[in-house]
């Protein structure tokens, strides 16, 4: 019997908890699929499933086997697909997530040049802030700050999270007083709610001499959403703390001014980096390559390597 098709056969039993329900989808017979279980099972020297008249459920080496079968009929695709864009170069579709500020930051201008280089290529891109469990969710690759030693990951260094204090012109004219370690009660702050960032302050650096900042009291405005809080640094309603990518374009427009420009301040919980993230076993996998190769080309000619 084919044995990629009696893996086949079990694990859409295994999915649809019935025979019938899997022959029904796989265009088989019933019979068909309950000979090639049974062929297994035999292989095996033990059962894959407890049957009954009402349905079928996986026993304890049934799931032991499922994880195992699954994953060689992933492979052998992905294996497949490769050779396939080897031969006729890069097509399909590749799924990413981010976080919501790498959309209008550099993503946009990302994808669309990745996509222009290669148009046998589609795209689909999801923003969101939370956590995404890539394998779970079927994502092959995700973009995130910050450190990633999740077993089964792979990690690579695309970009630098460089810290910086900015605030607008006007803010700034309103507020003629310099900002230093010791005038930041004096002014006005725009502050980014994060579960995973800490209340204690923050590090920075000067000649070599590390002081921590307590966060200011004088909180203008707090909100989870970055975006937000970008958009009221540039009406001038106060002093953002923020990574260099995020604002770069607007201090070239001059609509932001760095200040405490002679201080380096650490990078807080998201880290120093930004990373490309993909499940370990597509690290051949030719398309998210050649996305992560783009995208750090990309912002090393952006200054952000």
């Amino acid at each position: 019997m084919d044995k990629l098709g009696a893996l086949s056969m079990f694990v859409a039993a295994a999915e649809q908890g019935s025979f019938s329900r899997a022959a029904e989808l796989l265009g088989k017979t019933p019979s068909a699929l309950t000979k090639a279980v049974g062929h297994l099972e035999r292989e095996l020297g033990a059962l894959l499933f407890e049957r009954s008249t009402r349905r079928i459920v996986l026993t304890e080496v049934g799931r032991l086997y499922l994880d195992t079968a699954r994953q060689v009929l992933q492979r052998l695709h992905e294996a497949g697909e490769e050779i396939d864009q080897l031969q006729h170069g890069l097509h399909g579709s590749l799924r990413l997530t981010a976080p919501l500020a790498f959309g209008r930051a550099f993503l946009d201008e990302v994808c669309a040049g990745f996509l222009a280089e290669y148009p046998q290529l589609r795209l689909r891109v999801d923003l969101c802030d939370d956590f995404v469990d890539l394998v779970e969710a079927g994502y092959d690759l995700a973009l995130r700050e910050g450190p990633s030693d999740l077993p089964g990951l792979i990690a690579r260094v695309v970009g630098k999270n460089r810290i910086y204090l900015c605030a607008s012109p006007d803010y700034l004219a309103r507020n003629p007083q310099p900002l230093t370690p010791q005038t930041m009660e004096q002014h006005d702050w725009l502050m980014y709610a994060h579960p995973a960032l800490g209340r204690e302050g923050w590090w920075v650096e000067q000649d070599g001499r590390r002081i921590c900042l307590p966060h200011p009291r004088r909180v203008r405005l707090e909100s989870d959403n970055y975006d937000l809080l970008l958009a009221n640094a540039v009406a001038g309603l106060g002093v953002l703390h923020t990574p260099q990518w995020s604002v770069a374009p607007l201090l070239a427009q001059g609509r932001l001014v760095r200040v405490m420009e002679e201080y380096r301040i650490d990078p807080d919980a998201f880290g120093a980096d930004i990373l490309a993230v993909y499940p370990s076993h597509r690290r051949a996998t030719g398309k998210v390559q050649a996305f992560i190769d783009y995208l750090q080309r990309f912002l090393g000619e952006r200054g952000f390597a």
